[in-house]
């Protein structure tokens, strides 16, 4: 709530220094149009987060935040660059035509969608059918936040799930979103995180299969092609297994 702003910026400044970074910590300021993100910003950024979310945003506002953070990190005396950002990238009609433009944007970590507010911005009564699965528009934003995030080379992060009792849904989503090729999911609420983790960890039996391909590979060097449990695979299914193995070291 507007009152209650600079206690926020408070409490979050304060857990910031309590943790004393044993894990990356993440900052959602608000947008940059507003008159409370250069606060957010002059607030938190002291405290050395790992990283700032920004809402509502386009390219241009990735590129103007990146100078205030350059700004305030030399202030601080911290070092020029570390702190990363995720862009919410769709919830804003002008932000769903620049999906593909991230490439080489400056501190760019991820890319994540939001439905809520792409429906406001749409003027759409409500983002779900009758059935309760997104309409056609929000899929459509989906796919574009990870073709986008694909074509800048950052992590495609797949929305959160509102409802956090929904635990079997929040499941469904996170599997289902995973194998389209996102690699991590929003929490609303910490019962959500063992259930989002692990449907983003590979499983024994993929880190299996994924160690055989490899070594079917390996095993005939120069073969564009092999055969494997009855199945023909070729470098995409290569280097599907190569970064699927590639995961459990992040």
């Amino acid at each position: 709530a507007e009152a209650n702003k600079p206690l926020a910026r408070a409490t979050v400044v304060e857990h910031l220094r309590a943790d004393g970074h044993r894990q990356p910590q993440w900052v959602r300021i608000n947008p940059l149009d507003t008159p409370h993100a250069l606060a957010d910003l002059a607030a938190v950024v002291p405290a050395a987060p790992a990283g700032i979310m920004l809402p509502k945003a386009t390219r241009a506002e990735v590129e103007l935040l990146h100078h205030y953070l350059t700004a305030l990190e030399a202030a601080a005396g911290l070092p020029i660059g570390d702190i990363r950002v995720i862009v919410v990238a769709t919830e804003t009609a002008p932000a769903l035509f620049g999906l593909g433009d991230y490439a080489g944007c400056p501190r760019l970590a991820a890319l994540t969608w939001g439905a809520e507010d792409s429906a406001t911005a749409l003027g759409a009564l409500h983002n779900r059918d009758e059935n309760g699965e997104y309409d056609f528009p929000y899929h459509l934003f989906r796919a574009l936040c990870l073709a986008g995030a694909a074509a800048a080379g950052v992590t495609p992060i797949e929305t959160i799930h509102g409802d956090f009792r929904d635990l079997s849904g929040l499941e469904k989503v996170a599997a289902t979103t995973r194998r389209m090729g996102f690699r991590g999911m929003l929490a609303i609420h910490p019962d959500q995180v063992p259930v989002i983790n692990r449907a983003f960890s590979p499983s024994p039996a993929e880190i299996a299969r994924a160690q055989r391909i490899v070594a079917a590979f390996d095993a005939q060097p120069g073969v564009g092609a092999i055969g494997l449990d009855g199945e023909m695979l070729d470098m995409p299914h290569l280097r599907r297994a190569r970064a699927l193995l590639a995961m459990r070291t992040h």
